[in-house]
């Protein structure tokens, strides 16, 4: 129901049988050979659009090609004039600091974005691009840095593993999670565990909802 912006994708490949289309979405899932893939483009293509409020659909058979069907949620454009008064409003809200952020994303686009915001914001940036980095600069630095923000599904080393890491260096650590995903048993498991919040992405800017833990909720 509703009005949606469709785009349709379809290829004329090898095409997939069923038990391969219903887990092309699970991340870390492919079938490409060890080193040529890391199986997360759709799961990262479907959690952006499910995020918009948009569907994913995928037809294929095996020989006859595979089409990816999405629907976006379609919006009237704003006018200029309402548009300009959002902006200013929006610029006067945003809060600024000038504490260090340890960004930790394995997406080049994540990071690049996120640390000219952040520096932008007046915070001070360190970036690691994998969950070892990130335990080895956080190992080094921790005395310097003010709040880790974690990305939670990574190649070599998830965000739990990571937080878990990060805790045992300093106890009282302040990490916020950031996915994909929203807020599955896992990333539950680790706010009840003392993390501090989580926030999903997309990232949508200064309004972006952050869903504080137990702890910060009480305090």
């Amino acid at each position: 129901a509703g009005h949606y912006v469709k785009i349709s994708v379809r290829d004329t490949g090898v095409g997939m049988d069923e038990e391969t289309q219903r887990r092309i979405f699970e991340p870390f899932f492919t079938t490409k050979e060890m080193g040529r893939g890391t199986g997360l483009g759709l799961s990262s293509a479907y959690g952006i659009i499910k995020n918009h409020g948009g569907i994913i659909n995928v037809y294929s058979e095996k020989g006859e090609g595979t089409t990816f069907n999405i629907y976006l949620p379609a919006v009237e454009a704003m006018e200029t004039g309402a548009r300009d008064e959002e902006s200013g409003f929006r610029e006067k809200e945003i809060q600024r600091g000038d504490e260090t952020i340890l960004l930790v994303d394995d997406e080049d686009t994540v990071i690049d974005v996120g640390q000219k915001v952040l520096k932008k914001l007046g915070y001070k940036v360190f970036v690691a691009r994998s969950g070892q980095e990130a335990i080895e600069l956080y190992r080094k630095s921790r005395d310097h840095i003010d709040l880790v923000i974690l990305d939670m599904i990574m190649p070599d080393t998830g965000g739990g593993k990571v937080y878990d890491k990060m805790k045992e260096i300093k106890p009282d650590i302040k990490v916020l999670l950031s996915s994909g995903y929203g807020i599955d048993g896992h990333v539950a498991e680790i706010l009840d565990r003392g993390c501090d919040g989580f926030i999903q992405k997309p990232f949508t800017g200064p309004g972006e909802e952050i869903v504080l833990s137990e702890s910060q909720r009480t305090q």
